[in-house]
């Protein structure tokens, strides 16, 4: 029997804490977290600020995609526009404060790892798949594939590309089967690599 669809929708603009608490959740055992917080019994709280913070800088949740389990918001897409994929300076240096709330003494390692994402993504205009992510209880379930799919129709019918950045080996599959292509591979240490992909609109 076919599985009803899911339900999927743009972020209303007080669902940034709901966005927040979904990201955090999902990234808990991701690797590129996971080398950014490397006190696993921090983590989960220091991810929380981390994504609060995001939703912050990120000014307009309509880009951002929710995917319902239950009728509640168990899976979220955050995406960036055209010519929007760099947080600007201006942004992070209004931040700072924030920021070094939610990275303590990870603050460092976490501007050097954003430096080399930046050095490493496509300059073609392209909407950015910024994060995606599920919560763990409602994983399997397709949900986070939905979320995708819902922007990626957008991009197919404004006729634009579409990249990200993955360090979760086990992503890249999900990724390939909605059209993105590997177009670079490189290494922050010998801990952590990232993927980036390209999706060109069909």
């Amino acid at each position: 029997m076919q599985r009803p669809p899911i339900p999927v929708r743009p972020a209303a603009a007080d669902e940034r804490g709901v966005t927040a608490t979904v990201l955090a959740r999902a990234f808990i055992d991701d690797p590129a977290m996971a080398w950014l917080f490397r006190d696993a019994g921090t983590r989960s709280e220091r991810l929380r600020r981390f994504f609060g913070l995001i939703t912050r800088v990120d000014g307009d949740p309509s880009l951002w995609t929710l995917a319902l389990d239950g009728g509640r918001p168990a899976a979220a897409a955050m995406w960036r526009p055209p010519g929007a994929w760099a947080t600007p300076t201006s942004a992070m240096l209004r931040l700072l404060p924030a920021m070094i709330h939610a990275f303590g003494l990870s603050l460092p390692r976490a501007l050097a790892l954003q430096n080399r994402l930046e050095a490493h993504h496509p300059a073609a205009p392209h909407w950015y798949l910024q994060f995606v992510g599920c919560e763990p209880a409602a994983q399997g379930k397709g949900l986070g594939g939905a979320a995708i799919r819902d922007r990626l129709a957008m991009c197919d019918a404004q006729r634009l590309p579409a990249a990200l950045e993955t360090a979760t080996p086990g992503n890249l599959g999900l990724y390939q089967a909605l059209g993105f292509a590997i177009t670079d591979t490189f290494a922050i240490d010998d801990r952590l690599t990232f993927w980036t992909m390209w999706r060109d609109p069909r």
